[in-house]
């Protein structure tokens, strides 16, 4: 529930009568989110068990993705928790670090997952246009992902430190506006890049048969590449304008950041920033991320390509064709090949 209304079942009072959004409304939005965000972070946690029941690498970006989703997650329904147990007032003001950790971490970790994702679809389109030019520029691209991951994050965590400290108005303001810059600026780059791996895979046919082997498909992963470069960026735009355009002496529930609450640390949170900081949640982190962990999802793969279509079981004989062999793209030297024979017709 809103800090508004916890200080008044605090005092033992009901909220006020002309509140915005009844105290009924927040409390049924804080029990779904709760709901939702427990939900993912369990059928996260369940997909990380089958990885490790299927016996597939333990280190590998399906891993590495539903980890950080699954941190996420636990974050925010933790988050939540607290506003069910009228206790966030404390902790916004009494520890810091716990505030940032569960305000502006997960900022941190969506980011991180976009930069993975990147990765991973620049290594498919890689692999399968000439696996030699990915093993040439493969140290290059993994710390390239982390120092932008690392960069975001310690640009967040300064400033969200410097917001806790005193500070007046003005240096405020200038702190939150060189915060939106340089992280929302990341996203919208990040997000144009997942856009350009999404054209890039619509147009090679080869890959296809790759991203088959590994469980999924073309149609989608532009579908889930769409998506959450759709909703990341159109976010990070909201917030440079927000941010940029949002008057200081006009309050309102959409003059926030990726933290929504946490530029608002020693100020009231009114019941209508509350309900517009789930709707935030919900839209712009819930369904990207769960669209992520569907697609890193535990899946047994199956070295016989006939069930994923590769293979017509009914035009069967006894000559030799192409997919006769389950294993004919188990080497990346082979889509090489194939994806040089594409680009050169």
């Amino acid at each position: 529930m809103s800090a508004t209304a916890a200080a008044a079942l605090a005092e033992g009072a009901a909220p006020a009568e002309g509140a915005a959004v009844p105290y009924a409304v927040e409390l049924g939005l804080t029990v779904l989110h709760t709901a939702l965000y427990a939900a993912l972070f369990l059928f996260a946690y369940l997909q990380l068990w089958l990885l490790l029941y299927y016996r597939q690498r333990r280190l590998s970006y399906h891993t590495l993705c539903l980890f950080l989703c699954l941190l996420w997650a636990a974050l925010r329904t933790t988050l939540f928790s607290f506003y069910l147990q009228n206790s966030l007032e404390a902790l916004r003001l009494q520890q810091p670090f716990a505030h940032w950790l569960l305000y502006c971490l997960p900022g941190c970790l969506l980011f991180s997952s976009l930069c993975l994702l990147n990765l991973y679809f620049a290594e498919v389109i890689f692999k399968v246009k000439c696996a030699a030019e990915f093993n040439k520029y493969k140290v290059l691209l993994y710390l390239g992902s982390i120092f932008t991951s690392f960069f975001f994050l310690v640009v967040n965590l300064t400033c969200a430190m410097l917001i806790h400290g005193e500070v007046t108005e003005n240096q405020l303001r200038w702190i939150v506006l060189a915060r939106a810059l340089v992280n929302d600026s990341l996203f919208i780059f990040c997000a144009i890049s997942l856009a350009c791996c999404m054209c890039k895979l619509g147009k090679m046919s080869s890959a296809n048969v790759y991203l088959e082997s590994k469980g999924t498909s073309v149609c989608q992963a532009i579908l889930v590449g769409s998506v959450v470069a759709l909703l990341y960026s159109s976010r990070a735009c909201y917030n440079l304008v927000a941010v940029a355009i949002s008057p200081d002496s006009v309050p309102g529930p959409f003059n926030y950041g990726w933290d929504s609450l946490s530029d608002k640390v020693h100020a009231e949170v009114s019941s209508e920033e509350y309900v517009v900081f789930g709707v935030v949640l919900f839209l712009w982190e819930l369904v990207p991320t769960t669209f992520v962990v569907l697609f890193f999802r535990a899946q047994r793969l199956s070295q016989n390509l006939t069930p994923a279509g590769m293979v017509n079981s009914h035009s069967y004989s006894s000559r030799a064709y192409f997919f006769d062999n389950p294993r004919r793209y188990d080497s990346d030297d082979d889509l090489s090949r194939l994806g040089a024979r594409e680009g050169g017709s």
